[in-house]
C-alpha cells in the first residue's frame, strides 16, 4: 500500500516477551497495521522495525514514539527484563522520521486514559465520583511491575515515570515474611516485581509447593489453569497473590491520591481480574487501619485493551508534532 509521505505516525510498544507496532493518523489508531512480534526473535528494536516496516511499503513517517518496559534518561531507555537499549538516534534512522519520542511503557498507558473505549474497562472496585483534573493511577502488572502517576495540567498531560516494581516488597503477615525469605535466597533482593508479576506467580506457587514438601514449578499460565479446574494450590497461589496486589496498590494509592481512579494494565492483571472480587483484592487495598475508610476514595479498572500503550504514544506523539 502506498501511503503519503508524513502523513502517518509509527508506534510501537515494547515488553519484556513482546513488542507491538503499529500506524496512527494523527491520534487514531489504524487497527489494520497492528502487529506483534516476538522479542527473542530480533537483536534489537531497530530490527523489528525495519521488518514491520517493510511489511508496510515503508512509508515515511512524520515521527515515532515508543513505550519501553524499563526506564528511560536523556532519550535512552534500558529495558529492564531485556538486553535492549534503545536511543532516539537509533529510532530516527530505523523510521526516518524527524520527531522521536521515547516513553516508558506505564507512561504511555498513562496518555491513553481517556481515549479507550468503554468496552474495554472493567470495574474491579467502585469509589468515589472523580472531580475533574483528579490524578490518576496507573498500575502495570505483566513480564514486570510498575505504576506511573498521571496529572492533568495547564500545560497538558504529566505522566511522570518510575520504576516502582524494583521497591522492596511489603511485609503484613509471617506468612509473607517467609515469601519474602525464599524470594531473596534466590535472588538476593525482594522486590515488588518478584511476585506482582508472570513469574512472581510462578515464585509464589513454588514457594507455597516448596513448603508443603513437594515442589512443582509451573508456567503462569499453566497455574492459571489449574486453577480454573479448581486446583487448590493455584488457588493459593492466586489467594496470596491478589491479597499482595491489593496490598501494593492500597499502598501506592496513599503515595500518589488518585482521586480520578486506579487502572490496572498487562497481561497478568487482564488474566486475574476475575479472580479479584472471589480473593477480595479491594479489602486486601483497604486495609490501612484508621484510613480503610479514606481508600474507598480510589476506584479500580482493569483495562482490558491489549493495545492501550499504543494509542497513548499515539496521543503524547501528537501533542509534540510540530504544526
Amino acid at each position: 500500500m502506498t501511503r503519503a509521505p508524513n502523513t502517518h505516525s509509527l508506534l510501537a510498544d515494547i515488553g519484556g516477551t513482546n513488542t507491538r507496532v503499529a500506524l496512527a493518523q494523527g491520534t487514531t489508531l489504524l487497527p489494520d497495521t497492528i502487529r506483534r512480534f516476538r522479542n527473542k526473535d530480533f537483536p534489537g528494536l531497530e530490527s523489528v522495525l525495519r521488518r514491520y516496516l517493510d511489511e508496510e511499503g515503508n512509508p515515511d513517517c512524520a515521527g515515532v514514539c515508543v513505550a519501553v518496559a524499563g526506564p528511560v534518561r536523556d532519550g535512552v531507555a534500558e529495558m529492564t527484563n531485556l538486553s535492549w537499549i534503545i536511543t532516539k538516534d537509533a529510532l530516527a534512522r530505523a523510521a526516518q522520521a524527524e520527531t522521536v519520542a521515547i516513553l516508558n511503557d506505564l507512561q504511555a498507558q498513562g496518555h491513553a486514559l481517556g481515549h479507550l473505549s468503554g468496552d474495554s474497562l472493567r470495574p474491579v472496585v467502585r469509589g468515589g465520583d472523580p472531580t475533574p483534573h483528579a490524578a490518576m493511577l496507573v498500575i502495570g502488572v505483566g513480564t514486570g511491575f510498575n505504576c506511573a502517576p498521571v496529572y492533568q495540567t495547564g500545560a497538558g498531560r504529566l505522566v511522570p515515570p518510575s520504576e516502582a516494581g524494583h521497591a522492596n516488597m511489603p511485609i503484613r503477615t509471617a506468612d509473607e515474611l517467609a515469601l519474602l525469605h525464599f524470594v531473596e535466597t534466590a535472588h538476593g533482593f525482594p522486590a515488588v516485581e518478584d511476585v506482582l508479576s508472570g513469574r512472581g506467580l510462578e515464585r509464589i506457587h513454588l514457594w507455597l509447593s516448596t513448603r508443603a514438601g513437594d515442589p512443582v514449578e509451573k508456567g503462569a499460565a499453566e497455574i492459571m489453569a489449574a486453577a480454573e479446574a479448581e486446583d487448590p494450590l493455584a488457588l493459593e497461589t492466586l489467594r496470596f497473590f491478589v491479597r499482595i496486589l491489593g496490598t501494593v496498590t492500597g499502598n501506592l494509592s496513599l503515595i500518589h491520591l488518585p482521586f480520578g481512579g486506579v487502572f490496572l494494565v498487562g497481561g497478568v492483571a487482564r488474566a486475574v481480574a476475575p479472580w479479584l472480587e472471589r480473593f477480595d483484592f479491594a479489602h486486601g487495598m483497604s486495609d490501612k487501619g484508621r484510613f480503610a475508610g479514606f481508600m474507598q476514595n480510589f476506584p479500580v479498572t482493569v483495562i482490558e485493551d491489549d493495545y492501550a500503550a499504543l494509542t497513548g504514544c499515539g496521543h503524547h506523539l501528537a501533542h509534540i508534532l510540530p504544526g
